[in-house]
């Protein structure tokens, strides 16, 4: 059984990875985020779409490949799929075994379900900011 999702953690977590003034994010259930480079229209929606298509694992195919990364301003990883806006964070405490590849796993797993269950939790709107830059 997965332990409960801190939505307000993850929030304050992609905020501090994703500085970037131009760029909005949705983030889902279980910790994955879509960053959104060209922000038009319904955020939430635009951001399912891409997670509809590119959130699902599929064993053997790119879909199941993933990437570790080790942040450096937040304490976890952020496991990257394959399309390159899709990123999902796994905290210290989630793989039992804080190796890369458990935590790329524990990763495409919560990837998995966001992408199969598509409840976005959070979004993030900085198209007004964008514009004042």
């Amino acid at each position: 059984m997965m332990a409960a999702v801190d939505t307000e953690a993850l929030i304050d977590v992609w905020r501090r990875l994703l500085t970037d003034p131009r760029k909005s994010w949705v983030l889902f259930e279980h910790g994955t985020c879509v960053v959104l480079t060209a922000s038009e229209g319904d955020l939430a929606e635009q951001a399912t779409e891409i997670l509809r298509k590119f959130g699902p694992a599929h064993a053997g195919s790119s879909a199941g490949d993933f990437s570790v990364i080790d942040v450096r301003d937040v304490e976890g990883w952020v496991v990257t799929g394959h399309h390159h806006d899709v990123l999902t964070y796994v905290g210290p405490d989630e793989p039992h075994d804080r190796s890369e590849i458990a935590a790329g796993l524990s990763g495409r797993s919560k990837r998995h379900r966001d992408g199969t269950e598509l409840r976005a939790v959070h979004v993030e709107d900085k198209r007004a900011s964008a514009d004042l830059a």
